[in-house]
């Protein structure tokens, strides 16, 4: 059989991915898995499929054995969904790492350290746990907490946040595929201290680093490009605060700076390279390399994308030390069986995905791509090579090296475009021309590095010049790929593909270029499938531009509302929230949508929690209209922002009785004269597909009294309503002439003013209608379709098909 290793892992993943869905006893599946292996033994006729059964059961029983609460010590059984206050003691499994966080133009330090927990205290008492847990601290821990140490820390822990909103980072699945359930978080430096026997020396490892980052600075001032090397050659992952990255993913370089599968093969060819030139043979070559690409997985930290290429290049350099036929997507599949066998909850991390799909793509087209080039790019066949002029076969030769580094960079772009617009919303056709250049800079950047790292400690004039030579090569990747993200259509953000089409993206490619679709009949039944497939999304993209979505999302004291309707330009974004909320959540927000271009901006009213980010938000996507009351508002804030689209002729208004697409402008009027910013707040009035949606934002009791007074019919299906500086939103009145089905109040946990108060959760609760808090809930999202409205919260509230009526 050819490629068998295809087969075992294929089946494997199967049960991986069943072990996902379903979560039977352990002790089910491991007699299921032995009458399984006894019956591949005794029946010999039956034993393929039997076999095929028994990779599928493995897989399901190793990811449940690594998932299950086994022992009654483990955390989860301990602490379950609760929030404790408690002191925990441990080892460290790794070295704290520094996270800089820009926030308000200041940057602050926070200490992130992960450690395997053998006791919990509670009540003054000590008992035994088990788990590992992620520990965030304020400010820099010192030198002496490093990898193995045992350490006492205490503080209050519970598990990770989810998301606020859908399509944003979800750290708490991040963490639980890693093993990591629970967060203790501590309010310094001083709630850490060490225990049992106390290590005076750091592992090599974390010597090897600091030793590395000192040679590296060797004639070289800390500037940005300085902090990109260290994070390119050793793993130092501090490099990438506030938006540094976001240039290296909209071109599609960002792989430059992760310990992968290029890395680690660039520095095994080095390595080969140099041994080939002292005449070394391929057994000693082999010998040597893989040793030092395994030492330097664990000088960087034993990251796992790390441990992945190393694995993946043992095989590649120990088949090609020992003389062996090697087949590329064979050891590939070898490389991830192991991998899987070790941790079988690396499938479910976005950087094993992306690794293999890749590596897959390129072992399957680079070869096509390759023949093609050579093929287009050769002389005439019948002449000798005497007879073709020396320019003319030099230029054959470097053209047919720049398009085999041409097709390397387009299949890796080909195996990648799904994975990239799931988890990075991105979608980049400049990327294969960017890594045409930035991945020969990297290289180079890389080979000096590696000679500043030889010629360190007994050579420092050379040391310098390579860093030199590397700095200026690092500076030229960041000059790259901020060129190219400038050039127009270059990257476009874009919403995240189901898993579904992400599963045919693939099938369609390994399909086509496997060979399978050889013979005719084959050709006629995959443009059957293909027909197929084309036509279920088509009904699909018709039925969508029927629907309009809104989100509700939370924002540090305000709230801002999505509206997401049938094409981009009819999209609505009503308030933006303060510079923070734009920054650290907006701004991600809108891009998981596949926002690139925000048509147009309503502005309810003129507080800073509501619309201090309009000028960042601008900057970050352009905005095309601003849209606010006539209302005059004593914000500096607000008149600096409107300002800015009076200038370019972007600013308009609305007014009572005013309608503009879908909403009806319920207040202010013209004649109003309010002194509070909460009286003026505009109120929307939606009707969507029959569902009349009412947006109150932080109307405050006077200009809901005036709101009453002026206005016939606010019956509303659904009212969405933030929280006045001053008194309380929806009063008794408004809500008798609202009559909701669902109540939304956006509050927030932070800061404590912006929660609801207990008087107003009590009143509420007399309506006998549900209400959601947003500080609990999260996003809440609206989908109206022509089928009615549907209401769904990031905490699992659902409220379907609430009774609309037109």
């Amino acid at each position: 059989m050819k490629r068998p290793l295809v087969a075992v892992v294929s089946f494997y993943a199967i049960g991986l991915l069943l072990a996902e869905f379903s979560q039977p006893p352990f002790a089910a599946l491991c007699a299921i898995s032995f009458f399984a292996l006894i019956l591949a033994i005794t029946f010999e006729k039956s034993r393929p499929i039997l076999l095929c059964a028994l990779l599928i059961l493995a897989g399901w029983t190793n990811l449940i054995f690594h998932t299950a609460i086994i022992s009654p010590n483990d955390l989860r059984n301990l602490i379950g969904d609760k929030t404790e206050i408690l002191s925990v003691r441990g080892d460290l499994i790794r070295t704290p790492q520094i996270k800089i966080i820009q926030r308000n133009g200041e940057e602050t330090e926070h200490s992130l350290a992960q450690i395997k927990i053998t006791e919990i205290c509670r009540d003054e008492k000590w008992r035994p746990a088990f788990g590992k847990i992620i520990i965030s601290t304020p400010g820099e821990l010192p030198a002496n907490f490093f990898y193995g140490q045992s350490v006492g820390i205490s503080g209050v822990i519970s598990k990770p946040s989810p998301p606020l909103a859908e399509g944003l980072f979800d750290n708490r699945n991040h963490l639980a595929t890693r093993g990591i359930f629970y967060e203790l978080k501590t309010a310094s430096t001083n709630d850490w201290q060490l225990c049992g026997l106390i290590l005076q020396k750091p592992p090599v490892a974390d010597r090897f680093l600091n030793w590395s980052k000192r040679t590296l600075a060797l004639g070289l001032p800390e500037d940005e490009s300085l902090r990109l090397l260290w994070a390119m050659t050793l793993g130092w992952r501090t490099a990438f605060t506030g938006d540094v990255g976001d240039p290296f993913l909209r071109a599609g370089t960002m792989h430059l700076f992760a310990i992968d599968g290029l890395r680690i093969a660039l520095i095994s060819g080095m390595l080969v390279a140099l041994l080939r030139v002292l005449r070394l043979s391929r057994a000693w070559c082999g010998a040597i390399a893989i040793p030092a690409i395994w030492f330097y997985s664990g000088a960087t930290g034993w990251e796992s994308s790390a441990i992945r290429a190393s694995v993946m290049m043992t095989i590649v350099l120990g088949g090609w030390a020992l003389k062996r036929p090697s087949d590329l997507i064979n050891s590939l599949a070898a490389a991830a069986f192991l991998i899987l066998l070790w941790e079988p909850r690396q499938l479910f991390e976005a950087s094993f995905q992306l690794s293999f799909c890749v590596m897959l793509v390129i072992g399957l087209l680079l070869p096509k791509l390759n023949n093609f080039s050579d093929q287009l790019l050769q002389h005439d066949p019948l002449l000798p090579n005497e007879l073709i002029p020396k320019w003319q076969r030099a230029t054959i030769s470097v053209a047919r090296i720049l398009a085999r580094y041409f097709s390397l960079s387009l299949a890796a772009w080909l195996g990648s475009i799904p994975l990239s617009a799931l988890y990075f919303h991105l979608f980049s056709p400049i990327s294969p021309i960017a890594n045409l250049i930035a991945v020969p800079l990297g290289t180079l950047a890389l080979m000096s590095n590696l000679g500043a790292l030889i010629c360190g400690s007994w050579f420092p004039f050379a040391a310098e010049l390579f860093n030199n030579a590397a700095w200026f090569f690092m500076f030229a990747m960041q000059w790259v790929s901020e060129e190219f993200t400038k050039i127009p259509g270059s990257y476009f953000y874009v919403p995240s593909p189901s898993w579904i089409s992400i599963a045919i993206y693939y099938e369609i490619l390994i399909v086509a270029l496997s060979g399978w679709l050889k013979t005719a009949q084959r050709k006629i039944f995959g443009a059957a499938i293909l027909i197929l497939i084309f036509t279920v999304y088509f009904f699909r993209w018709e039925n969508s531009r029927n629907e309009i979505k809104l989100t509700l999302l939370p924002l540090n004291g305000g709230h801002s509302v999505f509206v997401d309707a049938a094409g981009r330009q009819n999209d609505w974004l009503i308030d933006c929230g303060n510079e923070n909320a734009v920054n650290f959540t907006l701004k991600n927000f809108l891009r998981a949508q596949g926002v690139n271009k925000i048509p147009r901006l309503v502005l309810t009213e003129g507080d800073v929690k509501n619309c201090g980010g309009t000028p960042m938000l601008d900057e970050l996507f352009g905005v095309g209209e601003l849209w606010t009351s006539g209302a005059k508002f004593r914000s500096n804030v607000y008149r600096d922002a409107v300002s800015e689209f009076e200038k370019s002729s972007r600013h308009k208004f609305l007014n009572g009785g005013d309608e503009i697409g879908c909403w009806k402008v319920l207040h202010p009027i013209g004649t109003n004269n309010f002194m509070r910013s909460d009286d003026n707040a505009l109120v929307l009035l939606g009707n969507f597909s029959g569902a009349r949606i009412l947006l109150l934002s932080d109307l405050s009791r006077a200009g809901q009294n005036d709101l009453l007074s002026r206005t016939n019919d606010l019956h509303a299906d659904i009212v969405v309503a933030g929280l006045p500086n001053e008194g309380e939103p929806l009063s008794d009145a408004l809500l008798d002439a609202i009559q909701p089905k669902v109540i939304v109040v956006a509050d927030s946990d932070f800061p404590a003013t912006r929660r609801a108060n207990s008087r107003l959760q009590e009143r509420l609760e007399q309506r006998k209608v549900p209400v959601i808090y947003t500080r609990n809930s999260g996003a809440v999202t609206i989908l109206a379709d022509k089928n009615g409205c549907q209401l769904e919260t990031m905490d699992g509230q659902k409220f379907n098909s609430v009774s609309f009526s037109k």
